[in-house]
């Protein structure tokens, strides 16, 4: 059996090894267009400020190297141009030579991954990340040209590595986002942590921004947008990617939603002898079934696994995914697994959250460091949804476990039967992810009250609440809700008589711990109670967020 590998990155490369060692009499040949095969993709931002330091640390193979452990003909410098399902060849050319030539498969597997969404074509002073080829590109305009200023255009995962690694190579960035805060796969007020980080370090951040059109002028790339010019040095185009659907289309394949390859759960096209993985292709989604394109490269290689398990094993991979990522922004961690609250709005599917701002361990261990968590459930039945995590430590341990619980179908209130590890380095007693399911249950079991942070405004208007800040006196002269008293959860019993009966009493603190036990006592008093989700310090946050991105869209008032 003769078998064509289209693509050699994660999910043809991962797909052919793991054929090889299933199959040794199997005929493996794979060609890539690039001049890498088998290369580390995510490093590539890394390795423009040097962070990654040697080039060929971002090649995982080779094709002698492929050729000496699996018996793979590899080819690089070589684009499959077109298929022929009938005659069951395809037309490859040679981009060094320009030759073309035909080969013969049995079995065809795509894995073209996806393409870059260009605003413009690249030329001397506009960029992509999307090849090794780029990233030694970019690499060596910056080392030699030594470019004061970068746009960035696009904040998702690329767009955010590139721009804090070329701050690391000292130039200054402002990154041009079209939607009112970066990475989709986040709710607004989790991105408004990121958004922080990256003002901290000296990033402009121009959102709610639409590129009208890019274009040089002498030593400098001019960017027009609906909120006035920009100018820089340099321009790197992440604006986002779309699946490399053009040879399946060609060869009459049947597409699916986004214009990905469509395929059935073996990963079969709808040409019995052709098979497609990797970022061209869509999925079920783990949460609802729902076709999903993720362009992931964890994915795309457990599809090139699971193809080849199918292939010689009889195995139905059933791969289901729920999309779970994690991104490094400097300092800052932000991680998401399963459904954001705006897709399922979007869905119409209803759901339950859950804030909270714990330790990520023990706070009297040192170096103990913040962390906050959502948490989105089933109402009918509790069942998780998705979750999100940002913060400095500890984010990958907590993401992993809530994507694990995910996979199993665990409902929220079974998190905190969780046995986690704990020494006081590592966690606390109380894991965050159990706390997320003590949460729960207190919603749940109807011990507590919750309101959100984009609530506190309009509350604000009613005569019939009164906000109460049980923080200490110090936390309050630091910051706090306009209107709100101060009585300190420890000085509650003695303080009674200032709590007017006759008003709801919205419950503050900094991370929803004390306003909870707060809310426990004065609800057992008669009171009528509700605690601040997240608490003070995600409202905080969100709230001068939302004060910048005004700014930023409305200069006049400034």
């Amino acid at each position: 059996m003769k078998y064509i590998v289209v693509g050699g990155v994660a999910g043809g490369a991962s797909f052919a090894c793991r054929l090889r060692r299933l199959s040794e009499d199997a005929e493996i040949v794979l060609y890539e267009k690039s001049h890498y095969v088998s290369y580390a993709n995510c490093g590539l931002p890394y390795y423009v400020s040097s962070v990654i330091a040697d080039r060929e640390s971002l090649t995982l193979q080779t094709p002698e190297s492929l050729k000496a452990r699996f018996n793979l003909e590899v080819h690089v410098d070589h684009e499959v141009l077109s298929i022929d399902p009938k005659t069951h060849t395809v037309l490859v050319e040679n981009r060094r030579t320009k030759e073309r030539f035909r080969d013969s498969y049995d079995r065809l597997v795509l894995s073209p991954g996806a393409e870059a969404i260009r605003l413009t074509e690249n030329g001397e002073r506009v960029f992509e990340l999307k090849t090794v080829e780029d990233s030694l590109r970019l690499r060596q305009f910056v080392e030699e040209r030594r470019p004061q200023e970068a746009l960035v255009i696009g904040g998702g995962f690329i767009g955010l590595e590139i721009a804090e690694n070329l701050v690391e190579a000292g130039v200054k960035v402002t990154v041009v986002e079209g939607k009112d805060h970066v990475l989709a796969n986040l709710d607004p007020e989790m991105a408004s942590f990121v958004h922080q980080e990256l003002l901290r370090h000296g990033v402009v951040l121009k959102r709610r921004t639409k590129v009208l059109s890019i274009r040089n002028e002498g030593e400098k790339v001019l960017v027009e947008t609906d909120r006035g010019l920009l100018r820089a040095d340099f321009l790197v185009q992440a604006v986002g990617v779309r699946p490399a659907s053009r040879l399946a289309r060609e060869a009459g394949l049947y597409l699916d939603i986004r214009g990905t390859i469509k395929t059935d759960s073996r990963f079969r096209t709808s040409d019995s002898d052709i098979y497609a993985i990797g970022d061209a292709i869509s999925l079920d989604s783990g949460i609802d079934g729902d076709r999903v394109h993720i362009a992931l490269a964890g994915l795309a290689n457990k599809e090139g696994r699971f193809l080849a398990d199918s292939l010689c094993l009889d195995r139905n991979p059933s791969l289901c995914p729920f999309g779970t990522s994690i991104l490094k922004v400097f300092s800052l961690a932000a991680a998401s697994t399963g459904r954001s609250e705006e897709q399922l709005k979007e869905k119409r599917i209803p759901y339950g959250k859950v804030y909270l701002s714990p330790f990520h361990h023990a706070s009297y261990y040192p170096g103990s460091s913040p962390l906050t968590l959502k948490v989105l459930y089933a109402l009918e039945d509790g069942r998780l949804l998705g979750a999100q995590v940002v913060g400095r430590e500890g984010v990958d341990k907590r993401i992993d476990v809530l994507a694990t619980a995910l996979f199993f179908r665990a409902r929220i209130w079974d998190l905190a039967r969780l046995e986690l590890s704990y020494a006081p380095p590592f966690s606390s007693a109380k894991d965050p992810v159990n706390l997320a399911g003590y949460v729960a249950e207190n919603v749940q079991d109807g011990l507590v009250s919750q309101f959100f942070f984009d609530e506190v405004d309009s509350l604000s208007a009613r005569e019939d609440v009164l906000f109460v800040d049980v923080r200490t006196r110090q936390e309050y002269l630091h910051g706090h809700v306009k209107g709100s008293i101060n009585v300190p959860v420890d000085e509650l019993r003695l303080r009674l008589e200032e709590l007017p009966r006759e008003k709801e009493l919205l419950l503050i603190c900094e991370s929803a711990l004390r306003s909870y036990v707060a809310a426990r006592f004065l609800g057992q008093k008669g009171y009528r109670v509700r605690h601040l989700a997240g608490g003070y310090r995600l409202y905080s946050t969100w709230k001068e967020d939302q004060r910048i991105l005004f700014e930023e869209t409305n200069p006049s008032v400034r």
